[in-house]
């Protein structure tokens, strides 16, 4: 069974809420079986209602205002008592039954069980869900497992963790035989990826094929949903999907509209892009005018990378049937693209952009490219993303950090060798992205100021 970050924080919710809690995400990233474990490990005797499957469902919330007939309905219509001790009802896909967001306020209002929801498309389906009253549902999103969880289900230990956890905060190497192995352990995640049925199919069976299978599967749902997507747009959306693995693959990363039609233009094609990043299927990196903390400000929309949002599932779309021979080091791909996504992957996961905001990178004809450019703190840091040997070699990066005017002080290189610091770059081992999580906003910003001791007349 897989061990999630995820288990704990749903743990944390129920033992300290009776708020009900909505997981979304993309497809297949493991929301409904989260809830499952969690009632399972409980006891919890567990309704399970899901309104993709159960079209009939979704009536129930019609022709009443009243939230005792809405449980006697959910008992009639799934065989199960709504009364019993001890009780979670589950409403899963969601996006399917609006009617369940009108009506949670008052199901958690009534007590007499806990409420738990899951769904995808949220960000296309239900553009509202974020305005849910406060202290009624939580609302949490979840993503492939990480490179950090990915490790601990292959048996890594608190010990070694703390040790890579104490090298990165205090920039002193990594031992040896610990580095070379999470280095090796990198290179098994970007064919595996972090999808928990992916995940799960390597820990039963080692067997990359198998894996593999896991991959095709998902791939195709997310094309199922594209293809339900709104008649004139969902062609669009299926070739901006189709195209991200040939794009990345390409001299500069960046997304080409060219390459989808000659005469192309971005305002055409915006809602494709907008609908693959609310859908959780793939993460747009904008390109920006100056790496300075108004990252928000120098946004150019109309230049972007677009990453997969799980690397397993780009490495499969590059190359299927042959991740064997990628992990013997028998087939060479672009391996800077993979990590890159990989890169892209773990920090949007780790909350350097939501809803709200994009990750970025810098591109200047007179300056080079940056990979991707994050804000902690207030701080700029470039971010440079070597896959090979030569990863001292970052024009770009010198040129950027000799510009005064950027006060930028200091940058990291990701790479496969360990930690070593000389001058403002620090080169990091690639899983290191495992600890790169956006530093929370301060409980308290308190500012003093008065006016009182202004005198008259001074």
């Amino acid at each position: 069974m897989i061990g999630r970050n995820l288990d704990k924080y749903i743990e944390n919710h129920y033992k300290n809420n009776t708020s009900s809690l909505l997981l979304k995400g993309a497809r297949q990233v493991g929301k409904t079986y989260a809830i499952r474990k969690y009632a399972q490990k409980h006891g919890i005797n567990l309704i399970e209602i899901n309104f993709y499957e159960d079209e009939s469902a979704r009536s129930l919330f019609k022709g009443t205002n009243n939230v005792k007939d809405i449980l006697l309905r959910i008992s009639a219509h799934t065989h199960q008592k709504t009364s019993l001790p001890n009780t979670m009802i589950f409403f899963d896909e969601v996006q399917k039954c609006p009617d369940v967001i009108t009506w949670i306020k008052f199901l958690v209002d009534e007590g007499s069980c806990r409420y738990a929801l899951s769904g995808c498309l949220l960000g296309v389906e239900l553009k509202d869900i974020e305005s849910v009253p406060v202290g009624y549902m939580a609302i949490k999103e979840v993503y492939p497992l990480d490179m950090e969880e990915f490790a601990k289900n292959l048996g890594m230990s608190d010990e070694v963790l703390e040790h890579v956890r104490n090298a990165f905060e205090n920039l002193t190497p990594v031992d040896k035989v610990i580095n070379d192995s999470l280095l090796t352990m990198v290179q098994l995640y970007l064919v595996v990826g972090g999808m928990p049925a992916a995940v799960q199919a390597y820990l039963d069976t080692n067997d990359l094929n198998v894996v593999a299978e896991k991959h095709k599967e998902i791939i195709d749902l997310y094309k199922w949903d594209i293809s339900q997507y709104d008649r004139d747009e969902k062609l669009q959306v299926n070739e901006i999907f189709d195209l991200i693995p040939s794009e990345l693959d390409s001299k500069n990363k960046r997304f080409i509209l060219k390459n989808l039609n000659e005469y192309a233009r971005f305002s055409k094609y915006e809602n494709g892009f907008v609908w693959l990043k609310n859908a959780g299927v793939a993460i747009p990196t904008l390109n920006i005018t100056e790496p300075v903390p108004t990252l928000k400000l120098n946004e150019q929309r109309n230049l972007l990378k677009l990453f997969q949002n799980d690397v397993g599932l780009l490495t499969y779309q590059y190359a299927p049937g042959i991740q064997l021979k990628l992990l013997q080091g028998e087939i060479k791909l672009n391996h800077g693209a993979i990590y890159e996504n990989l890169t892209a992957q773990e920090l949007y996961c780790h909350g350097h952009a939501g809803k709200e905001h994009e990750l970025h990178y810098f591109n200047s004809k007179k300056l080079g490219e940056l990979d991707f450019v994050i804000v902690q703190d207030g701080e700029v840091i470039p971010i440079e993303v070597k896959s090979g040997k030569d990863y001292n070699r970052h024009n770009a990066l010198n040129n950027v950090l000799e510009v005064k005017n950027f006060e930028i002080n200091k940058a990291y290189v990701l790479c496969n060798d360990n930690v070593e610091v000389i001058g403002k770059r620090i080169y990091l081992p690639i899983y290191m992205l495992m600890f790169m999580h956006k530093h929370p906003v301060p409980e308290k910003q308190v500012f003093q100021f008065s006016l009182k001791d202004l005198g008259v007349g001074r």
